[in-house]
């Protein structure tokens, strides 16, 4: 009937290119990987796909399923996931977005592999925690030669090979980490499980974890008191003898999303674990995952961030309202060209992270900068993540709120990188504490924004702002969040203004820095080049 006819509305953006993302593939040239562009197009393909688009969509629509016991009542602690899970992981897993780069000798390896995980998480945001957790389980293994010798070519195996069998026999092995407690959360010194050591050189767990994600990993790295103090420990989900681990899932979490991962809670009853690292230094050895994971988080902040301004401007080029296309009215240019600054100058900073990550082991002073730097851009790029989802789900209208529009679903997933691996107040006080035990870190990053000065005199107005916050440390804890935001602010802005859009970066400055900007987004200055912004997010 006439009543149905169906006009004005926007055509499916799927299939895209999720690669066509010029801040990421500068990016990848700058940090020195740039010989990994065609597989980070191969997979921009694939992750816009109708295909991937769809395992995504229909592996959160069909969450992981506990199974305790079997029919017969033995316990088998096992997680069914649906068959889109074990595509998404495959893919991820054959090109090399997990413990790959640790075996890669080539320049570049860590940068190529975070620009492949920028590019590939669009599809689904779940599957990457475990893969995520697999890249990050290498540097803190590495404290047990033995271990890292017999465990490292398999972490860092192209072949994805699921279900619980002893590792040493697997083509490739998943791996996953367990540190909180009901009654600790950040505070994993307050942590209660306790590890005995025995006669053959292993330990016996006992205890429980409030938070274990991706359960049916194939190893975890977890914390213990042990007679030393608190210790990291290996348990391995089934033993050389081919026994199962004493590891008891006692649920799944209900999570806001992240739907397709599996979350759990787990109880050791006198699980085997062998020591990591020394006695009394878990902390110490199992932050090494932690920061590796930290750089995931901004990474995965990042890529939702592109993933909603690709909707919103998409929506906004064949949208008609009041005569025009919505996306050459006044008010949604300015609000899709604050969106477009923002994801940039994410994308920027996190591809320096990740070309600080290749140098690290051979450059000190890289070293120290990426260890302030990944504290204070953790803490910010994962706490604008949900601000931006919202405001690009808003860009569609009614249209956004929608399940179908995919939007709700990046919405529901967008706190969690904030949360994941230290929640805001835990990062801007590890950044408090990086400046204080390794005082060399703030002179790599006042080295590392000076190299921006002269250009822009809001950036040289707000580094030196910088500089008089850190001349007082009498309330440092009280005003973190200020002084770690203003430096992550002004880290975005001096790589910006090095390397990124003069468009963009001018108008970051003016806004973020020059106080001609509102609260929300979409109150950026007169005068900015929307033009030459909004064409950074056509992929199309």
């Amino acid at each position: 009937m006439p009543t149905h006819e169906v006009f004005n509305q926007v055509p499916p953006i799927v299939p895209f290119d999720n690669s066509r993302n010029p801040a990421l593939l500068e990016g990848l040239h700058r940090e020195g990987a740039g010989w990994a562009e065609a597989e980070v197009r191969e997979l921009g393909a694939l992750a816009g796909g109708l295909e991937a688009q769809e395992w995504g969509r229909v592996a959160n629509e069909y969450p992981p399923v506990l199974h305790t016991h079997d029919r017969y009542g033995n316990r088998i602690d096992e997680v069914e996931f649906h068959p889109y899970w074990h595509r998404l992981m495959d893919v991820a897993v054959t090109h090399g977005l997990h413990g790959s780069p640790w075996l890669d000798e080539r320049p570049g390896a860590h940068t190529a592999r975070a620009a492949k995980f920028y590019t590939w998480g669009a599809a689904d945001a779940g599957h990457m925690c475990p893969i995520s957790m697999t890249y990050a389980i290498v540097p803190a293994l590495r404290h047990n030669p033995e271990l890292s010798a017999r465990y490292e070519p398999l972490l860092g195996s192209r072949t994805y090979d699921f279900g619980l069998r002893e590792p040493s026999a697997k083509a490739g092995l998943i791996a996953g980490m367990s540190m909180t407690e009901k009654q600790g959360g950040s505070d994993v010194r307050a942590n209660t499980t306790t590890a005995t050591p025995q006669s053959d050189g292993t330990y016996r767990i006992v205890g429980h974890k409030w938070f274990t994600s991706a359960p049916m990993s194939d190893m975890f790295l977890t914390l213990a008191q042990a007679p030393g103090g608190l210790s990291c420990f290996l348990l391995p989900r089934v033993l050389p003898d081919g026994s199962r681990n004493s590891l008891r899932l006692q649920r799944l979490k209900d999570k806001l999303g992240n739907k397709s991962n599996a979350s759990s809670e787990i109880e050791y009853e006198d699980a085997v674990g062998w020591l990591v690292g020394l006695e009394g230094a878990g902390v110490k050895t199992i932050i090494e995952m932690v920061n590796m994971t930290r750089l995931d988080c901004v990474i995965g902040s990042a890529t939702g961030m592109r993933a909603g301004l690709v909707q919103a401007v998409h929506h906004a080029r064949h949208r008609e309202v009041f005569g025009a296309k919505l996306i050459d009215q006044p008010a949604m240019r300015n609000v899709l060209a604050d969106l477009v600054i923002e994801s940039d100058a994410a994308t920027t900073v996190m591809m320096r992270l990740a070309g600080a990550t290749d140098r690290a082991a051979s450059d000190p002073a890289e070293a120290a900068l990426r260890r302030i730097a990944l504290a204070v851009t953790k803490y910010w790029v994962c706490k604008r993540a949900p601000a931006h989802a919202a405001e690009a789900l808003e860009c569609l209208g009614g249209n956004g709120y929608v399940e179908d529009s995919g939007m709700p679903r990046l919405f529901r997933e967008s706190p969690l990188m904030s949360i994941w691996e230290g929640s805001g107040n835990v990062a801007a006080l590890d950044a408090l504490r990086a400046m204080g035990r390794q005082p060399e870190s703030v002179e790599a990053y006042f080295n590392e924004v000076s190299l921006a000065r002269g250009v822009n005199h809001h950036l040289d107005d707000a580094i030196d702002r910088i500089g008089k916050e850190l001349t007082d440390f009498g309330d440092i804890e009280y005003r973190a969040r200020r002084v770690v935001e203003l430096m992550a602010l002004v880290l975005q802005g001096a790589q910006l203004v090095r390397h990124g859009h003069a468009a963009i970066a001018d108008a970051f400055c003016a806004s973020r820095f020059g106080g001609d900007w509102g609260i929300a987004f979409g109150t950026l200055p007169t005068g900015v080049d929307t033009t030459a912004i909004l064409e950074r997010a056509y992929v199309d």
